[in-house]
């Protein structure tokens, strides 16, 4: 995991996996990381009982990220600590102190900020997350919508934080990836929208374009 989230390189998590079978694939082409969406309300929703083969399948083949928004802390705990994932992505309106005793325990999480302004970045070092994700606001949807925000508040992020490994989303495309990882050096993209068929279903020809588009930097 530890690679996954080093500034050094850019990796890949596609996120929003339902089907087992696009996990496969993702672990055959060499993607860094999955996210499974445990929001009911997500268009990319899986139960953690029908998320839980797929995940025992990718086991120690690729880093397992499942996403919560606004989350009983007991379930993010339990499937962390089952081993069903290796981290935990906070993707709602949890605070600090909702964070404060994962950090404690020493679990490994990603907060997720909504970038509309510098402003937004304030209080991020207060979450004490493994890592940052910048997404475009999305209040109501919590991320997912293939909108971008503007990057040159994540570009100042990135400068004065070089310590947090930050993942980026938010309308990345095969066609922008690249500029994205030029721009920006994230330690990771985080992409849905812009790696998918239908919601839930990926496109492997995007996903090969996304890892095509790591290699060029």
């Amino acid at each position: 995991m530890s690679s996954f989230l080093d500034s050094a390189q850019t990796s890949l998590k596609i996120c929003g996996v339902t089907l087992a079978g696009d996990a496969e694939q993702l672990i055959e082409l060499g993607v860094h990381a999955l996210g499974v969406n445990f929001w009911p309300s997500s268009k990319r929703f899986i139960t953690p009982a029908a998320a839980t083969p797929i995940l025992q399948a990718s086991q120690g083949e690729i880093v397992r990220v499942g996403v919560f928004v606004n989350a009983d802390p007991g379930l993010v705990r339990r499937l962390l600590e089952d081993d069903l994932i290796d981290l935990a992505q906070f993707h709602g309106d949890e605070s600090p102190a909702y964070c404060a005793p994962f950090a404690a325990a020493g679990l490994p999480f990603i907060k997720a900020i909504g970038v509309s302004h510098a402003g937004s970045l304030e209080n991020v070092a207060d979450y004490a997350a493994t890592a940052i994700l910048l997404d475009t606001p999305a209040p109501g949807v919590y991320g997912g919508t293939g909108e971008k925000f503007d990057w040159t508040h994540a570009r100042a992020f990135i400068d004065t934080h070089p310590d947090i490994p930050v993942l980026l989303a938010g309308g990345i495309t095969p066609e922008n990836a690249a500029e994205a990882i030029h721009q920006l050096h994230p330690a990771a993209l985080d992409i849905a929208s812009g790696a998918e068929l239908a919601p839930g279903v990926k496109d492997f020809d995007k996903v090969k374009a996304l890892l095509a588009a790591l290699t060029e930097h």
